[in-house]
C-alpha cells in the first residue's frame, strides 16, 4: 500500500461509486478548467487532488508513540496545473477563493562563495519566511521539497515554470488538516509538472510532505500527510509510530442494511496556542514526558540520564520484545491490571508538585530542567502524571478496539464503536482535561440527537494539538444526517445564526475517502 505509485485516474467515475458525487465533483472541476484557461489562455493538463482528514479516535497519544485512526474526508483540494518550460521556470499561482491573491516566483539557487572567492550556485532559496506565512508559502514549501529532491545542485537540469489554479472544498481551521491537504497537493503538482511522478512511492510522498510542512513551522508527527495520501475509500488508517512511521488499512464497516457516516462539526471555539499552551497543550506534552520518565523508574526500565523516553518505548523495553501491535493490547492491559500508574500520585490527589517531579524521575534538578523544561514554556502548580497517564494507556487501547472491531461483522458494531468514542471523549475531558464546554455541550447534543457515538477530534499534533475547542468527530445513520444536522444546527447557540454557506463548512457529513490523486486531462 504505502510503496505503491501515486494512484492516476483517468475519470472522475474512477474516484466515487456515487454517480451523484461523480457528477457534483466532474460540474466543479469543469468550472476549475475553464476559469484556468479564462487566466492563463490554456487549458490544464492535470488536476492533483489531496483531501483533509479527520481523526475517528486516538487524542493525544501520538507524541507518547501509540497509534491513531484517522481517515481521509471528501473535502479536497484540487490544482489544475499546466507545465511551462518556456517560462524559464516561472511559478504563477490563483486561486479561485478571491480571500487568496495570485502571486509568481522563480526559484533561485543561493551564491556560495569558495576558497578561491569564486560564487558558485548553492541550494536552493524560495524565500519563506516562517513567521510571516501567505497562502503561497504552503505551495514554496511543496515545490522546495521537489527541487531538493530531484534538482540538487550537482544535476545538470532545471525545473521547469508552471500555472496553477487552487480550489478547496477543505475548511481552514476546522480541524481538518487544510493545511497537510495544501502541502500534499503542491508537492504533486510540481512532480508532475516535472515528470517527477512515476519515480517516488506514496510513503515517499509522506515523507517529503512532512518535510514540506517544517519548511512552514509545522513539526508534524505524519498523520495528516499519511491519512491524506494513503486513505483508500470506505477506510480509515491505523498509523502506528514506533518504532516508525507505518499504516495499515482499517475497513469502516457500513452495510447495505446499515449504512453510517461521520459527521464533522466545528464547536467554533479557537485555543490560541500562543497565549494558552504554557497551562495547556506544553502542560499536557511535559506531563506525558515527565510521566514516562518516572514510569520507567517504576517499572525498573532504564533510559538515558538526558533521554526523552515515550511512554510506547517504555512498555516495550518493559515487556520486552515481541510481535508489538498484536502482543499490545495485552501489554498495556498487564500495565493498567498490575496498578503501577497509581504510584504516579505523588502524595497528594491534587497532583505532583514541580519538587516531587524532580524526585521522582532522579534525576538531579539542573538535569531535569534541561531535559523536560528548558525547551517548552509551561505553568502549573501541581502536574497531573496519573491522569495523563491514565488517559494514554486507555485511549491507546481504544484504539486498538477500534480497529480489531472493525474487522469483525454483526449489527451492533456502530454501537460498539460509538461506545468507545463515547468513552474516549469522557477520558479527554476529566483525564487529560483537553475538551471545553462548548465540545462537551456539541457531544452532548449529538448523542442526545440519536448519534451512535461522538467526540472532539484533533486539529494537528506535534506542534498544534487537539482539543480546547475545534470539532467534534460523530458517528450516526446515514438515512439519519439531513435531519440529524437540522436539529443540530437549530440546538446549538453558535450555529443559529449562520447562513447556509457558512453552516456547510461549519458542520457536514463524510464518509472514508480515497487519498491523493491525479487526473490526467
Amino acid at each position: 500500500m504505502s510503496n505503491s505509485p501515486i494512484t492516476v485516474h483517468h475519470a472522475v467515475r474512477d474516484l466515487t461509486q456515487s454517480t451523484k458525487e461523480a457528477l457534483h465533483t466532474a460540474h466543479r472541476w469543469n468550472e476549475l478548467a475553464e476559469k484556468f484557461q479564462e487566466r492563463y489562455g490554456s487549458p490544464p493538463t492535470h488536476i492533483v487532488r489531496a483531501p483533509g482528514r479527520v481523526n475517528i479516535i486516538g487524542e493525544h497519544i501520538d507524541y507518547a508513540l501509540f497509534g491513531v485512526l484517522p481517515a481521509a474526508i471528501e473535502k479536497e483540494l484540487v490544482i489544475a496545473i499546466r507545465a511551462t518550460p518556456e517560462s524559464k521556470g516561472l511559478v504563477e499561482v490563483d486561486n479561485m477563493n478571491s480571500k487568496y491573491t495570485k502571486a509568481s516566483f522563480t526559484a533561485l539557487r543561493r551564491s556560495e562563495s569558495k576558497d578561491g572567492g569564486k560564487d558558485q550556485e548553492g541550494e536552493w532559496d524560495l524565500a519563506i519566511n516562517p513567521k510571516g506565512l501567505r497562502w503561497e508559502s504552503y505551495v514554496k514549501a511543496g515545490y522546495l521539497g521537489v527541487l531538493e529532491r530531484f534538482f540538487s545542485k550537482d544535476t545538470k537540469a532545471d525545473p521547469v515554470g508552471l500555472q496553477a489554479l487552487f480550489d478547496s472544498t477543505v475548511p481552514a481551521g476546522s480541524g481538518v488538516s487544510s493545511s497537510a491537504a495544501l502541502i500534499v497537493a503542491s508537492t504533486l503538482a510540481f512532480l508532475v509538472a516535472n515528470d517527477k511522478l512515476s519515480s517516488i512511492t506514496k510513503f515517499d510522498l509522506v515523507q517529503m510532505s512532512v518535510g514540506n510542512e517544517k519548511r512552514v513551522g509545522v513539526n508534524s508527527g505524519g498523520m495528516d500527510q499519511s491519512a491524506s495520501i494513503l486513505s483508500a475509500p470506505g477506510h480509515a488508517l491505523y498509523i502506528s509510530f514506533y518504532p516508525s512511521l507505518q499504516v495499515s488499512p482499517v475497513p469502516i464497516p457500513s452495510s447495505a442494511d446499515n449504512p453510517i457516516a461521520f459527521l464533522v462539526a466545528n464547536s467554533l471555539t479557537v485555543s490560541n496556542k500562543a497565549e494558552t499552551g504554557k497551562v495547556r497543550y506544553n502542560l499536557r506534552v511535559v506531563e506525558t514526558l515527565v510521566g514516562a520518565k518516572i514510569l520507567a523508574n517504576i517499572l525498573g526500565v532504564k533510559t538515558g540520564e538526558e533521554e526523552r523516553a515515550a511512554y510506547r518505548e517504555v512498555l516495550q523495553r518493559w515487556r520486552g520484545e515481541k510481535d508489538s501491535e498484536e502482543a499490545l493490547k495485552e501489554e498495556i492491559t498487564a500495565l493498567l491490571e498490575g496498578g503501577y500508574l497509581e504510584k504516579l500520585k505523588g502524595k497528594e490527589q491534587l497532583g505532583v508538585t514541580l519538587e516531587e517531579m524532580v524526585e521522582m524521575s532522579g534525576l538531579s534538578s539542573d538535569v531535569f530542567h534541561k531535559v523536560f523544561l528548558s525547551w517548552v514554556e509551561v505553568e502549573a502548580t501541581y502536574f497531573q502524571l496519573y491522569k495523563r497517564a491514565l488517559h494514554v494507556f486507555t485511549e491507546a487501547r481504544r484504539v486498538l478496539e477500534f480497529r480489531d472491531l472493525c474487522r469483525q461483522s454483526g449489527p451492533s458494531l456502530p454501537e460498539k464503536l460509538g461506545e468507545l468514542m463515547d468513552a474516549s471523549q469522557k477520558s479527554c475531558a476529566e483525564l487529560f482535561e483537553c475538551s471545553c464546554p462548548e465540545l462537551d455541550e456539541l457531544v452532548g447534543l449529538a448523542k442526545s440527537l440519536g448519534a451512535y457515538g461522538a467526540r472532539l477530534t484533533g486539529v494537528s499534533y506535534f506542534l498544534s494539538g487537539a482539543g480546547w475547542g475545534g470539532c467534534a468527530c460523530i458517528l450516526l445513520k446515514e438515512g439519519d444526517v439531513v435531519d440529524f444536522m437540522k436539529q443540530l444546527r437549530a440546538s446549538y447557540g453558535p450555529y443559529k445564526h449562520l447562513d447556509d454557506a457558512t453552516f456547510a463548512e461549519t458542520c457536514f457529513a463524510t464518509k472514508p475517502a480515497e487519498g491523493a490523486c491525479v487526473f490526467t486531462l
